[in-house]
């Protein structure tokens, strides 16, 4: 009697598990659409649209100079040491002076006031944004709105390469982007919340609301890092609004996603091409690499504040914090280099653009605040790691992006993936460019512009 009785709890907790994985699909959490961000009670929106220059007193300018001249206390580098424990010392040095010597901020004020910007109020937030659109359009070619997402440590600046890419006409297609490209709450020039909770999903409201407000009822989206999060919860929340979603950090998780990558294990080679297996398997290694990049995630997720006080107050330490991130997220093999590799893909005036903007705006701790909402129990109990993405999808996968995934695994979150081609057929490198890491708009721009039109163009063909 105890067999049967053991043997019948033992069938159905197999069927449940069996029912959950391949059966059952996930519903979409409730969002409230109408929360309010801003400080103290609710209050209506401004709906005006204004002109935004970055203008930077000339006091602060100084107060940085003040700071960056005080004698900083670094800490000598082991012997034979690169970038194994972190940003090199002595490499750091030379990243200060340079930018206490030749980097001139009002130049780089000019160059980021080149592309049009605006601010507007949206749930109780001021939201920056860049709002850019082409200059000549010739006949036949219809412009259509594209919402362009960063992450963190990045900011709008990774997208001032690629964003005249996009706006610009091409041979051979009949469409091109006016690009809308918005500072993250709490990143940049857009303000940070009042209040707890803010995660992707409720960024990605914030947006569908800046997107109505300037008249596009349906826009393409695009991401990485955060903003891959973002606009997969855009495409969750709001399908009908989506003509395409291109990803350059793309991927599924949740219970399913580590059952299909552990019986993949099993015979990789089945299942995918060597580049992907390399970097998957053993997962021993895979989960040793993560390991050494993601000590930043664990305090940001659990203590921002307290780390926000060290990096806003220090702009020496904002730049070996953010700088860092610029070298192994590139390519992890420049952990083994004595300059990191930091500017073999970037120009150091750029990258400490991307610091200026960081430490004029203060908002480093709360950008470091959306790590702490995502992995609160308050959103990752409601579920959205198992929700599919129906929109029609375009995975871009850089070979030195931190993790990649077979696509029959990314097909798990993505079921509308376009499929990637052979490598030896035409638009193989939409789907798996030849280089590039991480932060690949900025790194490069043209890859990844290229592989936005082209796999938008197939996308719309199959639609037809």
């Amino acid at each position: 009697m105890l067999k049967k009785l053991f043997l019948a709890v033992l069938l159905a907790v197999v069927a449940h598990f069996a029912y959950k994985l391949f059966i059952f699909e996930q519903p979409v959490p409730e969002v409230d659409k109408n929360a309010y961000w801003g400080p103290g009670d609710p209050k209506p929106d401004d709906p005006a649209i204004k002109p935004f220059k970055i203008q930077v007193p000339d006091s602060t300018l100084q107060d940085l100079k003040t700071r960056l001249n005080l004698e900083t206390r670094y800490q000598k580098s082991l012997e034979g040491a690169n970038f194994e424990y972190g940003m090199n010392p002595q490499v750091l040095l030379e990243v200060v002076d340079f930018w206490k010597n030749k980097y001139d901020w009002r130049e780089r004020e000019a160059l980021l006031n080149s592309l049009p910007q605006f601010v507007t109020q949206v749930s109780g937030l001021r939201i920056h944004f860049i709002h850019a659109k082409p200059d000549k359009v010739p006949a036949g070619v219809k412009v259509v709105p594209l919402l362009l997402l960063h992450g963190w440590p990045g900011t709008i600046k990774e997208f001032y390469s690629i964003i005249p890419l996009l706006t610009k006409p091409r041979d051979g297609f009949d469409f091109v982007f006016e690009v809308i490209a918005p500072s993250l709450p709490g990143y940049g020039f857009s303000e940070a919340a009042h209040k707890q909770h803010l995660s992707t999903p409720q960024m990605a409201v914030i947006f569908q609301k800046l997107m109505t407000r300037l008249g596009h009822k349906k826009f393409y989206l695009q991401g990485g890092d955060w903003g891959s999060l973002i606009a997969t919860d855009l495409s969750i929340l709001y399908p009908d609004s989506i003509l395409g979603l291109h990803l350059n950090m793309c991927g599924a998780m949740g219970n399913k996603a580590t059952l299909y990558l552990l019986a993949a294990s099993i015979y990789p080679p089945l299942f995918m091409d060597k580049q992907i297996a390399d970097g998957l398997y053993p997962l021993s290694d895979m989960f040793s690499n993560l390991i050494l990049e993601m000590g930043y995630m664990h305090i940001q997720a659990t203590k921002p504040d307290t780390i926000g006080v060290a990096l806003t107050n220090t702009p020496v330490g904002l730049a070996a914090y953010i700088l860092e991130k610029f070298s192994t997220w590139t390519n992890q093999a420049y952990r083994n280099r004595a300059d990191g590799g930091l500017t073999e893909k970037f120009k150091l005036e750029d990258l400490l653009d991307n610091v200026m903007i960081y430490w004029l705006s203060g908002n480093v701790a709360s950008s470091m605040r959306l790590y702490s909402e995502v992995f609160n129990k308050k959103h990752t109990g409601e579920g959205w790691d198992d929700v599919p993405v129906k929109v029609p999808t375009v995975c871009a996968r850089f070979p030195n992006e931190l993790i990649l995934q077979p696509e029959f695994i990314i097909k798990l979150k993505y079921p509308n993936l376009l499929p990637s081609p052979a490598a030896n057929e035409a638009d193989y490198e939409v789907h798996r460019p030849p280089r590039g890491g991480h932060f690949a708009a900025f790194e490069e721009p043209e890859l990844v512009a290229n592989s936005v039109f082209k796999g938008f163009r197939t996308l719309n063909d199959k639609l037809v």
